[in-house]
């Protein structure tokens, strides 16, 4: 099932059993009337009927004479509590209980049975009344009306002392919503009673609405009223004390004239059709923890072929319309669309029909969302109750009386990905599993071997760039706000290819109207958004450009012999240093790897970690305001940190799957060694183009392998080309491991002349070769020469200091003797001490011998 639900309360499992040991103790104590039976064959009348912020859960049932019953569930004790009964027969159209458990709000209206009198008072078709429960006391009627009344009790966010004072919302059917102040008291001891019930205050805190929503858990309405014809929404926000404040307005691009009046998580009483829901259109708003602002509608089905809703994604201005084709006609809908918060997802599905996961976060592309249509495994499996979120990831059934917890099943999405086949699939669902994994680790090591098995799968998208992009950034995303406007989310930045099955609009919207100035928590979050769309001008993310340009302007000065200041480069250096440390650091708990990384200085690759660092802190530091530097220090070392992990770990991976070992070179390449270069150089290829650093090391294990598994013109191509760089650890390498066969020997003079001038001057010294002698004596003799003009010297050569009788030698090695002798610091060969007229004498002989096969 691709959504994993976690039941936090089962109305049968967690009450029934307590209810009915209750009835068997009141009639063995005598009690006159029923039986211990009876509960048991009345148990269709058990419901639940609300779901309080503290997570309490109401519920009710009818006893065998019609007796209401109300009672609650704790969530923190796993206890069952009676709180009240009417003695009448009654439906519950809604009901609420304050955090204190000392006041009772309940809406009722007669029976609808045949031969049942009005118990109601005279005139009135629903009843709310005001129960004092600790212990029952008094009862006071707030309505008696011909419309119906819901209630909820409002639970401030103050958990030190219980309040002196009770706020209680009243939505009537007649389309407003009034606050009711209620101050209690205690009397004789632990008995709380209402203070002044005769006149409670109220006011007025929405009207001529036609649709409302309430957040349990954040303490917000929002509802919808219709201006002139035009639908704006609303949002009011209920603070500690009695005040409220009406955050926002949006105008929204729908229709809802002529749909009647809707309430959305208010409770469930006995008006709940389900039958009914795909006549009616859905709407619901959704918020997270980073500012998201969304509003899901659906309207009322009009065809049984496709089904239209809408997104409006109002943090980032935008709404997305899409259409879904549902198959065959004949096969008709006969529950509603669902909506369901996954906090960085939307799930969107229609049981046997189609299933979406919206990304909320990132929605500007489509293949950043996953979209299902017709029949398969993950469609089959879905929830066919009709399931309704809460706040967050509580989602309540209704009908089964079952509270969930809902998340995306890891395992579920993880076997799709290795049985998906379009490419917009496996970008959607390595989204969804990094930002929704429970287990970040796990994810990792599963899509890691995913993309070993599939590295050449993906035709549209790099898999390797996507999951190192895309897992650095959910590394450090929870950290603080506005991450997915500063860092890259993917290396994806356009998207052309349609999806089968769905068809997409979008198009710009009106931004919400802030109504207050001072914001706080998720307010603050929003409104930063809502900035960012309107004076944001350009992307904000962050990009390798000027590191590449600043280490190609370091590697270029390295390479002319200029210098840069010594202390930019050292705390270049040290920015590496720490990344490095904090790697290791969070990986003491992880066995050793077998890869040989970070083996070596690699300067090159430090250098570019360090710029990357110092231009990343900077970046963070210029748009993060109010955020501490020592925690953007942090939040950048973790970053870089992290990216470096997953290279090493993508490539441990295929290096304990071949059972390879560090630095064995077999007479003959393995297949499992030809694997492991495919993927080093995939991996290559995959940070090259976003400029991103390798950790020090892989290019001298990615050189001896490519060495090993390719012919010499590939190899030599490979160099030529800038895929395989020519370490001076993996030159040395080469040069002990290697014998001086004739086709080693190619392959070593090959590469020496490929070297730069200081690194080839100090690896010949390792090769006792006359070739090798010959490239030391040429530059040797190049070194006294750039300089050098000729001077009259005698035409009479001493030919008793010279073994050969070769006038062109003789008069070539009296010079280089002469300059030898006039200048003392040219002959200080750097690293060569012993190479001297002389060696240059015997190695022009060897060589000659060895050109003429003598």
């Amino acid at each position: 099932m691709a959504l994993h639900l976690v039941a936090d309360f089962d109305l049968r499992k967690d009450a029934l059993p307590w209810l009915q040991a209750q009835r068997a103790a009141w009639t063995g104590a005598g009690a006159p009337g029923g039986c211990a039976g009876v509960l048991e064959n009345n148990y269709e009348s058990l419901r639940v009927l609300n779901v309080e912020r503290n997570g309490n859960i109401i519920y009710t049932y009818k006893d065998d004479k019609g007796n209401v019953f109300f009672g609650l569930y704790d969530c923190q004790t796993r206890q069952n509590k009676h709180l009240y009964t009417f003695e009448k027969d009654l439906q519950v159209v809604s009901c609420s209980v304050n955090s204190e458990r000392t006041l009772l709000a309940a809406s009722l209206v007669q029976s609808t049975k045949e031969g049942r009198k009005n118990e109601l008072q005279p005139g009135s078709k629903c009843l709310t009344l005001l129960v004092e429960i600790c212990p029952v006391n008094n009862v006071k009627v707030l309505k008696a009306v011909d419309s119906y009344v819901w209630v909820q009790f409002l639970y401030p966010h103050v958990d030190s002392h219980p309040l002196p004072e009770n706020h209680l919302l009243l939505i009537s059917e007649e389309k407003y919503i009034e606050q009711f102040h209620i101050q209690v008291i205690q009397e004789d001891g632990n008995r709380v009673v209402i203070k002044n019930s005769g006149h409670l205050p109220r006011e007025r805190v929405a009207e001529d609405f036609v649709w409302a929503q309430w957040d349990m858990s954040e303490q917000r309405l929002y509802y919808i009223d219709l201006k002139k014809s035009r639908t704006f929404l609303k949002c009011i926000q209920f603070c500690g004390d009695e005040n409220f404040k009406l955050m926002f307005e949006a105008p929204l691009d729908i229709s809802l004239s002529d749909s009647g009046f809707k309430l959305v998580n208010f409770g469930c009483g006995y008006l709940q059709d389900q039958e009914k829901l795909p006549k009616y259109p859905s709407l619901c708003v959704f918020t997270n923890r980073t500012g998201s602002l969304c509003v899901c509608y659906s309207p009322k089905f009009d065809s049984w072929e496709q089904i239209t809703y809408s997104v409006f994604y109002f943090h980032k201005g935008y709404s997305k319309t899409f259409t879904a084709a549902l198959g065959s006609a004949h096969s008709r809908v006969t529950k509603g669309i669902t909506f369901l918060n996954l906090e960085y997802y939307i799930a969107v599905y229609l049981p046997g029909h189609f299933f979406h996961l919206l990304n909320i976060q990132h929605p500007d592309l489509i293949c950043h969302s996953l979209f299902l249509t017709g029949s398969n495994d993950v469609i089959n499996t879905l929830p066919h109750s009709p399931l309704h979120s809460l706040s967050g990831s509580l989602v309540l059934d209704w009908c089964s009386g079952k509270l969930y917890r809902v998340f995306l099943s890891q395992s579920c999405l993880l076997q799709f990905l290795w049985h998906a086949r379009p490419d917009w699939e496996k970008m959607a669902l390595l989204h969804c599993l990094l930002a929704c994994g429970r287990d970040p680790q796990f994810v990792e090591a599963k899509i890691i071997q995913w993309i070993s098995e599939n590295i050449s799968a993906c035709y549209s998208f790099d898999p390797i760039q996507e999951f190192i992009i895309a897992s650095s950034y959910w590394s450090i995303y929870p950290e603080t706000s506005n991450m997915d406007t500063l860092l890259p989310y993917s290396s994806v930045l356009t998207w052309n290819t349609e999806i089968p099955g769905i068809t997409l609009v979008t198009e710009e919207i009106m931004l919400p109207l802030m109504k207050v100035h001072n914001f706080k928590s998720y307010w603050e979050k929003l409104n930063a958004n809502l900035d960012y769309v309107k004076y944001s001008k350009t992307h904000l993310h962050y990009n390798n450009n000027v590191v590449r340009r600043e280490w190609h302007s370091l590697i270029s000065e390295e390479k002319t012999g200029k210098s840069r200041s010594k202390v930019y480069v050292r705390n270049i250096l040290d920015n590496a240093v720490k990344v490095i440390s904090n790697l290791e650091a969070r990986n003491l708990v992880s066995e050793p790897r077998l890869t040989p990384l970070f083996q070596e200085e690699d300067n090159h690759q430090r250098l570019l970690v360090g710029l990357m660092v110092s231009e990343l802190k900077d970046h963070l530091l210029r748009h993060l305001q109010g955020v501490e530097k020592k925690k953007i220090e942090q939040m950048v070392l973790d970053y870089s940190s992290k990216l470096l992990d997953l290279i090493c770990r993508i490539l441990e991976t295929s290096w304990r799957k071949h059972h390879l070992h560090p630095w064995v070179l077999h007479l003959r390449a393995s297949a499992a060694e030809f694997a492991v270069f495919h993927i080093m150089t995939r991996i290559l290829e995959a940070t090259s183009s976003l400029f991103l650093p390798l950790p020090p090391g892989f290019h001298t294990l990615h050189t001896i392998l490519g060495v090993h598994c390719l012919p010499l013109h590939n190899l030599l191509h490979y160099i030529d080309n800038g895929v395989l760089l020519l370490t001076e650890t993996a030159v040395t390498r080469l040069m002990k491991d290697l014998d001086n066969t004739e086709k080693n020997e190619k392959l070593k003079f090959s590469i020496i002349v490929r070297l730069p001038p200081l690194i080839g001057q100090k690896i010949c010294r390792l090769w006792d070769h006359p070739m090798s002698s010959n490239i030391i004596s040429r530059n040797h003799v190049k070194r006294l020469l750039q300089n050098y003009k000729k001077q009259p010297q005698s035409s009479v050569i001493d030919k008793s200091s010279f073994s050969v009788e070769f006038l062109p030698l003789n008069y070539f090695i009296e010079t280089l003797t002469d300059i030898e002798s006039s200048n003392q610091a040219l002959y200080g060969f750097e690293g060569h001490d012993n190479v001297d007229a002389k060696f240059v004498e015997e190695a022009a002989l060897k060589h000659t011998t060895m050109l003429l096969g003598l």
